[in-house]
């Protein structure tokens, strides 16, 4: 693997990259994305599970015991399981999540795509994601798969962030920026 191929860094991105190579091999990326969003589903549900993913009071066998019995009952078998149940044993569960969207880099990637989040003060319509991944996908060159996210805080417009790019056109802002203004002014 060349320098270029590490997009993602750090524990999760070692693992990530580990578990996408293992994926390529199987012939698995599409179900181990699956299986890995449903599990990323769960933990966001669950502030118990996220709890045990971050609380060092829990053993490593504590913590791949309780992981086994989750992804059984999820149905979660195969690479996927035997991957958490090693992040566990090597007491990583913390970077789980980071692991987690490592692979979805590494496979968007894969696949051509582009991951874009967006952050709107409202929930956007079905005609709105068509057209902000539209014109995302024509300003970029590339598919674009958006992450969406809604934070009432903005009042109003979007935050998009493709890679190190960011594009801040919320209500928010635009008022915080209005009063720094007016404060130099005053």
């Amino acid at each position: 693997m060349s320098a270029e191929d590490t997009i993602v860094s750090g524990v999760a991105g070692r693992y990530a990259t580990a578990l996408f190579e293992l994926a390529e091999d199987a012939g698995a990326i599409d179900r181990i994305a699956g299986e890995l969003d449903q599990l990323d589903g769960m933990i966001a549900e669950s502030e118990d599970l996220t709890r045990l993913l971050r609380s060092p009071v829990f053993s490593a066998e504590e913590q791949e015991r309780a992981m086994g019995a989750i992804l059984e009952k999820a149905g979660i078998t195969g690479v996927t399981e035997n991957f958490v149940r090693l992040v566990a044993k090597n007491r990583r569960l913390f970077a789980l999540p980071g692991m987690i969207e490592g692979y979805r880099v590494l496979v968007a990637r894969h696949r051509g795509e582009v991951s874009a989040h967006v952050t709107s003060a409202h929930e956007l319509s079905d005609e709105e994601v068509k057209d902000l991944t539209a014109a995302l996908t024509s300003s970029l060159g590339k598919e674009v798969q958006l992450d969406r996210k809604v934070d009432a805080s903005l009042l109003g417009g979007l935050i998009v962030r493709v890679g190190s790019r960011m594009i801040d056109t919320s209500l928010r802002t635009k008022l915080n920026s209005l009063k720094i203004a007016m404060k130099e002014v005053g």
